[in-house]
């Protein structure tokens, strides 16, 4: 086990995909003992990610999902059939020497498996239990399942982006599974912190939706205080800036296929800056010395710049309005940013683990560096079962003989 910031913990996870498996990875590289709970009748499949792609190689199988192994370093695993009162009574004993147990089912599913919140804290009264799913426990929509892309669209995020006069473009796929994991990672810190405080144990229930509602700050303060509703008729496309207002603000094509570089100039001196580094070719339009104007002729700006960017290196637009001080960048792919970017390298971003079956894969650092108390990932995700011996030997006390007995038997 790891002495990280979070060592004394342990959690009893039943996680997955990334809403909720997300939370627990960062608990997990920061030092907590993180065991993860799977079933051994559908080969894991609790988590459609196992053995989904992206893949490695050729290889396939359930221990060859990419996505799984990211979401997952730094936990233990151990399986569980709870359709066995054996392993019910081995589940409660894991609650009994946790400090948390974590999930991100449909609302209800754990309390019909027995062990909802009331449950657990009979068997451990300062059990911190945190359930994550699409719409919460209560309220009309708590029967209701949910995926990343529809919590984003009730929420009201799918709408908060996009081009004037289009559809809505939404944020990319499942961005609220991670925006929820994070939610969820906070979620149990805080209730751990309590914990310490006062000795007491409690339910948090989470909703991604609610989540991402509460992503809305500033356009409910502006449509409260000024009447103005998100993308409506009289605002401009979601990636131009009101608050403050500029002008240039967006993203403009470059030479070769779909590449792209963002140019916002925020005052006009960076504007000026900007006319004199296109120089004779810069945008054609007169007239649009100030903030004011530019935004009254944005389409026709846009256009213009547009034309100037269309035949540059996206690369080399970025350097050369950066030398002048204008805020600039290329739209990188990820293979850019991960593989050809010197500050990934520098920050340690993409730590190598060693996976038992696909060997060494690299995997998602966390975008924080403690000083003191700093993450580390050398762990890969678990195979199938894979500390079953340690959990139901070391942390349980049974014997070897009585653990293979259980897996002859299908209980684990």
């Amino acid at each position: 086990m790891t002495s990280g910031a979070l060592s004394r913990f342990r959690i009893c996870d039943f996680t997955g995909q990334l809403a909720g498996a997300g939370a627990t990875r960062w608990l997990g590289s920061f030092g907590a003992e993180v065991i993860r709970i799977e079933d051994p009748t559908n080969q894991g499949k609790w988590d459609i990610l196992r053995g989904s792609p992206p893949f490695k190689d050729e290889r396939r199988g359930i221990e060859f999902g990419s996505g799984f192994n990211n979401h997952n370093i730094e936990k233990l695993g151990i399986t569980l059939n709870l359709r066995d009162d054996r392993a019910k009574e081995l589940l409660r004993e894991l609650v009994r020497v946790s400090d948390v147990v974590s999930e991100n089912f449909a609302a209800g599913v754990v309390e019909r498996m027995g062990f909802g919140y009331d449950a657990l804290a009979e068997l451990k009264p300062d059990i911190i239990y945190v359930s994550n799913c699409g719409f919460g426990h209560t309220g009309p929509y708590r029967e209701f399942k949910s995926w990343g892309p529809i919590a984003q669209a009730v929420s009201g995020l799918t709408h908060s982006s996009g081009l004037a006069g289009e559809d809505p473009a939404g944020w990319g796929y499942s961005y609220m599974d991670h925006t929820g994991g994070y939610y969820m990672a906070i979620a149990i810190l805080m209730a751990l912190m309590h914990r310490e405080r006062t000795g007491e144990g409690q339910w948090v229930d989470m909703s991604c939706t609610e989540a991402g509602a509460n992503l809305h700050g500033a356009d409910m303060l502006d449509w409260s205080v000024n009447g103005r509703s998100l993308r409506g008729n009289d605002l401009p496309a979601s990636n131009r800036s009101t608050s403050p207002a500029m002008a240039p603000h967006g993203v403009y094509r470059c030479r070769g296929e779909d590449n792209w570089v963002a140019i916002a100039c925020r005052d006009d001196g960076e504007w000026a800056a900007l006319l004199a580094s296109m120089g004779d070719e810069g945008p054609a339009p007169a007239g649009l010395e100030t903030v004011a104007a530019r935004l009254a002729r944005h389409d026709e700006l846009d256009e213009a710049l547009s034309a100037w960017t269309a035949s540059r290196n996206r690369f080399d637009v970025e350097r050369d309005l950066q030398a002048v001080g204008i805020p600039a960048s290329a739209v990188r792919r990820p293979a850019e940013r991960i593989d050809g970017d010197v500050a990934t390298s520098s920050r340690s971003l993409w730590p190598m683990v060693d996976h038992p079956e696909m060997g060494g894969v690299r995997v998602d650092g966390q975008p924080a560096e403690f000083s003191r108390t700093n993450w580390e990932i050398t762990r890969s995700a678990p195979v199938l079962g894979q500390h079953n011996e340690y959990v139901y030997g070391e942390l349980l006390g049974l014997s070897a003989s009585e653990i293979e007995q259980l897996a002859d038997d299908g209980v684990i």
